[in-house]
């Protein structure tokens, strides 16, 4: 009978022992929209317990074994058939034989490497999931629970600035300098640009910021470009000799840690666009790559003190306020 659908059947849910305290983290899913998944790092253990739900009270359920999987994988979407694994771990929960009753199973993965963040791209996803399954003759009985993935890095040792000069021959000469190379996902760039040489007429200024998605390898290399930020610099024409500050809020914008050759599959780098426009629409730009970074939780300032400590530091504040704000970060 159960060949036609009418036997036995049951269903299966996962659940985390520690789902009433683990944190949830924002994530965007491939169609676009957000969702909230637990939030895991590299190194934690993940366990909980699979509950096996007959649907039919007295029947028996036949099986060929219960199982768990902790999988990590990226899938390509022009090789949408393929998913790569990075990471397979299972746990057998039950030998093959028959469930009479509704049960419980415990597991634990102790100490799970989680090399990557999680990542939906415009070609590229990186996800992590659990999946339970009762394997039956003719057809399998799973379920699939997606975790989020953050990757978090200590503050960066070297983060020189960055100082570049954009020219036309005797008729455009501007240096621009940003305060450092490397920013968290909620810092602040604060930069300044300098018209040394201005002979045409500038209508328009503003900084981009880039994100560009690599996926495939040799010829079958896919590049996507995004735009995540327009920053207006100024709104029209300088003159020789002015500076400009910049000030751009990170924590505003979807982005995400840099990301460079993930498994030999993909890479998310991103790059600071300055676009300056003259009245005649011809665009003049300079690119500049910047590495991005997670970093754990900390007691967080309010923005205008990020802004104003970055720009002070950027500027060469004396010894004084320096240690001012030493001992401010201390608190």
């Amino acid at each position: 009978m159960s060949f036609f659908g009418f036997g036995q059947s049951a269903e299966i849910d996962i659940v985390l022992n520690d789902a009433e305290t683990r944190k949830k983290a924002e994530h965007k899913t491939e169609d676009g929209k957000k969702d909230k998944y637990f939030l895991f790092y590299d190194g934690e253990t993940v366990s909980g317990k699979v509950n096996v739900t007959l649907k039919t009270p007295g029947k028996r359920l036949e099986h060929y074994g219960i199982k768990i999987e902790f999988v990590g994988q990226i899938e390509l979407y022009y090789d949408r058939g393929n998913h790569h694994e990075f990471v397979s771990l299972v746990k057998d929960l039950a030998r093959p034989g028959e469930l009479t009753q509704s049960q419980t199973f415990d597991f634990e993965f102790t100490h799970v490497e989680k090399p990557y963040e999680s990542y939906t791209g415009q070609n590229v996803k990186l996800r992590y999931f659990l999946r339970a399954t009762v394997s039956r003759r003719l057809n399998d009985i799973s379920k699939e629970m997606d975790i989020v993935v953050q990757t978090l890095c200590t503050y960066p040792e070297l983060n020189s600035s960055i100082k570049m000069e954009v020219g036309i021959e005797d008729c455009l000469h501007i240096e621009f300098e940003y305060n450092k190379s490397k920013y968290h996902l909620r810092d602040v760039i604060v930069g300044k640009i300098y018209f040394l040489l201005v002979r045409i007429k500038i209508k328009h200024m503003e900084i981009n910021i880039i994100k560009r998605e690599t996926t495939g390898t040799g010829p079958s290399v896919y590049h996507e470009n995004d735009t995540i930020a327009k920053y207006e610099i100024m709104d029209g024409a300088p003159v020789r000799g002015e500076s400009i500050p910049i000030r751009l809020f990170l924590a505003g914008y979807e982005l995400t840690p840099t990301m460079r050759d993930i498994n030999k599959k993909f890479s998310v780098r991103y790059y600071l666009n300055l676009v300056l426009i003259d009245e005649e629409e011809r665009r003049y730009f300079k690119q500049q790559e910047i590495t991005l970074w997670r970093k754990g939780d900390i007691v967080r300032r309010s923005m205008s003190q990020q802004a104003s400590i970055a720009a002070q530091r950027f500027e060469g504040s004396n010894s004084e306020t320096a240690s001012a704000h030493a001992k401010e970060e201390s608190n």
